[in-house]
């Protein structure tokens, strides 16, 4: 019985940190979502969808060190933020996706509809022959100082127009919410 009740402690120790780490993914997604799935149409037969969502998680770059040198909170924190430069990551939202869609947000869900690989979304865009869809990218969410998060967001499209910025978080009553967008740009 003690060893079991042991073992059970070990596992609650470094399962918590997963677990807590995918809610607060889920919970970064959904202020994401909500934002700029705002202005779009519930997605019903034969409507048009202009706006997708990527289905993998963009590995952080060295894009980040530009955004860092502009942030005095984040250059408190570069060498913790710094450790998160991995461009080999290979992960996807698709856990977030069902924390977030399974039972509650189904509005939402019905805008967003489905996520799309990078090949998918460059078939619906030759399908519709129209320049006017766009591709959200989500970097992997950044977190630092036990209370923020920095995570990049960029719409792709196949023409010029791409657009990109930094969103800083914040966890303030145990909800995160935008602090400061940074770093925007446009082509």
């Amino acid at each position: 019985m003690k060893r079991f009740y042991f073992t059970f402690c070990l596992l609650f120790v470094f399962l918590t940190p997963i677990f807590s780490q995918e809610n607060n993914d889920a919970a970064i997604l959904k202020i994401l979502l909500t934002k700029y799935y705002a202005n779009e149409k519930v997605i019903v037969k034969n409507r048009m969808q202009y706006l997708r969502f990527y289905c993998k998680k963009a590995p952080n770059n060295e894009e980040l060190l530009e955004v860092i040198t502009k942030n005095k909170l984040l250059k408190d924190n570069a060498s913790e933020i710094k450790k998160e430069i991995k461009v080999t990551l290979d992960e996807d939202w698709s856990k977030e996706y069902d924390i977030l869609f399974s039972k509650e947000h189904q509005y939402l869900k019905s805008k967003v509809n489905k996520c799309l690989s990078l090949e998918e979304f460059q078939t619906v865009s030759k399908r519709f022959n129209d320049n006017n869809q766009r591709l959200m990218i989500i970097n992997k969410p950044i977190y630092f100082a036990k209370k923020y998060c920095l995570v990049r967001v960029a719409f792709y499209r196949n023409i010029e127009h791409n657009s990109g910025r930094y969103f800083l978080f914040e966890k303030k009553n145990g909800a995160w919410e935008i602090k400061e967008v940074l770093n925007e740009w446009e082509t």
